[in-house]
């Protein structure tokens, strides 16, 4: 498959890299890419990978879109207030870039149907704001042998962390254990959260999925990166590899849910 002419246009600036060239853009362009979270995270994550021209993206989120989201949610505009957040997206998307095939699923991902979605999907980006679709993602992601990226912020920090199978990296359950009690942790809603952060952090997502689908770079599997805009400082922090008692993805895990 030969890139068209406008394609060789549009891409141009990725095509003079060496790690990505033809080939590369060619790989890109086969992909598919499933963003669970269409809010600060997802928002940034979405349209890189978009005008990237990742070939299919999913894109997962069950809210409409309020004024409040408009600070750092930058996929959606005023016009789009009362707009279901997929909705929203898609339209963005595809004014980006129309060869990009955006699949929206206007439902909250759950137990019951995560399996089934991400299914399809090469690589998975958690792009949600609590801890209990952060665990059931990497819980599926694990028993379905999906490799993903998680992220996180509040305030001006952030964090990434990126799972690949088999590799012997701990998983997100590895590390966190288990989701804290409800209202014991502050969150984003509570603290709240500089867009320009989130940006980052969702940048660096769609970052990671670029090269794990290029087979480019190193990514941030096995250790957790952590960001402070304050201090504009970035940490690498090397992880244990994974714990062999890991209900998930140890040697004794059954691989059941532990999400609910």
């Amino acid at each position: 498959m030969a890139l068209s002419k406008e394609q060789s246009e549009r891409y141009a600036r990725q095509l003079i890299l060496s790690e990505i060239g033809t080939d590369g853009q060619k790989k890109l362009m086969k992909a598919k890419v499933l963003i669970i979270g269409a809010g600060g995270l997802g928002s940034p994550a979405a349209m890189y990978l978009t005008a990237a021209g990742v070939g299919t993206i999913g894109i997962a989120d069950a809210d409409k879109v309020d004024l409040s989201n408009l600070q750092r949610q930058i996929i959606h505009s005023t016009s789009d207030l009362g707009k279901e957040k997929v909705v929203s997206a898609k339209e963005t998307m595809e004014n980006i870039n129309p060869d990009v095939c955006v699949k929206a699923y206007n439902i909250r991902i759950t137990s019951d149907n995560i399996d089934e979605i991400i299914k399809g999907y090469d690589f998975i980006i958690d792009a949600t704001d609590n801890f209990a679709s952060k665990f059931l993602i990497n819980d599926a992601c694990v028993r379905c042998r999906k490799p993903f990226v998680h992220a996180g912020v509040t305030g001006f920090r952030g964090q990434v962390m990126t799972y690949v199978p088999d590799t012997g990296a701990a998983c997100y359950r590895c590390v966190f254990k288990n989701p804290p009690a409800e209202g014991s942790v502050p969150t984003g809603r509570r603290l709240g959260v500089v867009g320009a952060a989130v940006g980052t952090i969702g940048s660096i997502e769609a970052a990671e999925a670029i090269k794990y689908i290029l087979g480019t770079g190193e990514l941030l599997t096995g250790c957790l990166l952590t960001y402070d805009a304050l201090k504009m400082e970035f940490r690498k922090i090397k992880l244990p590899d994974k714990t062999h008692d890991c209900p998930v993805c140890g040697s004794a895990s059954k691989n059941s849910d532990l999400s609910q």
